[in-house]
C-alpha cells in the first residue's frame, strides 16, 4: 500500500500532540464545512434554477443578488412551530431527521481535500463512505412511518425502493474504480489517478455512478419519494420548522458529499490538471462544485420517471453495465500483469 505510505498523517496531527486538541479541531473542521458547503449549494441551486427557468427568484434579501435569502429561510425555520401530528410516534418522528442528516456528517471525516488535508484515512475508506450514505434511508423511512399518514408513509416506502435498485449499480461502480486503484483507501485513490484520471478509463463507470447518486438523493428525475404531485411531499409531509429544515440541509449535504466521492472516484479527487496549478484544497473544492452544479442543472432539465420506469432502469439497464464494467476491469489488470 504505498499511498498510504504517502499520507500518513493529516496537517493538524503533524503540527498538534494533544490528541483531544486534534479531535475538537477535527470535529469542528468537518461541522464547520458541513454547515457552510450544503447551503452554497442550495444558495446556487436557487439562482441557477432561476436563471435557467427564466426568473428572478428572491433578490431582496441581503442585498446584492439576495445572497442572504438562505439565511432569512433558516431564521424563517427557527421561527416556525414545532407540529407532531397527534397520531405520530413523537420519539421515531422527532429522530427522523437526525438519522437522515448524521451519516453525510460522518462520511466527511474520511474525505480527502490533499494528502494531508483530511480527518481520518481509513484503510477501508470507500467501504466506509457506501455504508454510511445507505443510513440515511433509514430516517427517510422512520420518517414515514412515524408520522401517520398514508402519503407519508408511501414516500417513504418508495425511498425504500428506491434504494434497494440503486444502491447495487453504486456500490458496483465504485468496486470497479477500487479494482482498478488497487486500494479502498479514499487518498490512495487519488493519488492512483496521478497519471491520467479514471473517468477516462471508467467513463460508463462515472455516468452510472452519478445516476446512482441522483436516485440515491431522491433528486430529479428521481424524485418518485417526493413527488408532490402525487403525494404531497412524501415522507416530509407532516414535518415544519427545523425538523423540515433538517431534512432539506440532509439533501444538500448529500449532494456536496456524493459529489466530493464522485470527484475522488473518477476525477483524480484533490489532485489538479497539470496545467492548473491550483492548490489542492481548491482543486478539490472546484470539483466538488462542478458536480453539484450537474446535479442542480438536471433538476431544471428532465422531468420525472415513473416508478415502473425508475426500477427497471436500474435492474435492466444499470445493474447489468457495472457488471460488464467490473469484468473489462479485471481482465485488463490480469492482462497487463
Amino acid at each position: 500500500m504505498t499511498f498510504l505510505a504517502q499520507a500518513a498523517q493529516s496537517i493538524v496531527d503533524a503540527h498538534v500532540g494533544n490528541f483531544w486538541l486534534v479531535l475538537l479541531i477535527k470535529a469542528a473542521a468537518v461541522l464547520g464545512f458541513f454547515l457552510v458547503a450544503p447551503l452554497g449549494v442550495g444558495y446556487t441551486e436557487h439562482k441557477v434554477l432561476a436563471h435557467m427557468q427564466s426568473r428572478y427568484g428572491p433578490m431582496e434579501a441581503g442585498g446584492f443578488h439576495g445572497w442572504a435569502q438562505l439565511v432569512a429561510d433558516g431564521v424563517k425555520f427557527v421561527q416556525k412551530e414545532d407540529v407532531i401530528p397527534q397520531a405520530a410516534d413523537p420519539l421515531v418522528f422527532s429522530l427522523a431527521p437526525a438519522v437522515a442528516l448524521i451519516p453525510y456528517i460522518v462520511v466527511i471525516v474520511v474525505i480527502p481535500f490533499s494528502n494531508t488535508v483530511f480527518a481520518e484515512n481509513l484503510d477501508v475508506g470507500i467501504f466506509f463512505v457506501l455504508a454510511m450514505s445507505s443510513v440515511n434511508v433509514i430516517g427517510v423511512l422512520m420518517a414515514g412511518w412515524s408520522s401517520a399518514n398514508k402519503f407519508s408513509l408511501i414516500g417513504a416506502l418508495r425511498a425504500a425502493a428506491q434504494l434497494i435498485a440503486y444502491e447495487l449499480p453504486l456500490v458496483l461502480a465504485a468496486a470497479a474504480v477500487v479494482m482498478q486503484a488497487g486500494t479502498l483507501s479514499l487518498i490512495g485513490i487519488s493519488e492512483a489517478q496521478r497519471h491520467y484520471w479514471f473517468v477516462i478509463s471508467q467513463a460508463p463507470g462515472f455516468l452510472i455512478f452519478m445516476m446512482a447518486s441522483l436516485a440515491e438523493l431522491t433528486r430529479p428525475p428521481f424524485d418518485m419519494p417526493v413527488a408532490d404531485s402525487e403525494i404531497i411531499f412524501g415522507a416530509y409531509t407532516e414535518y415544519t420548522g427545523l425538523k423540515f429544515a433538517f431534512f432539506l440541509l440532509s439533501e444538500y449535504g448529500g449532494i456536496v458529499v456524493l459529489a466530493a466521492i464522485a470527484s475522488v472516484l473518477y476525477l483524480g479527487g484533490y489532485l489538479p490538471l497539470p496545467a492548473l496549478p491550483i492548490p489542492e484544497p481548491l482543486m478539490m473544492l472546484g470539483k466538488i462544485g462542478a458536480l453539484s452544479f450537474v446535479i442542480i442543472w438536471l433538476r431544471a432539465t428532465y422531468p420525472r420517471l415513473r416508478e415502473d420506469q425508475l426500477q427497471r432502469f436500474s435492474w435492466l439497464v444499470l445493474i447489468p453495465l457495472t457488471l460488464l464494467q467490473i469484468m473489462v476491469v479485471a481482465v485488463v489488470k490480469v492482462a497487463v500483469r
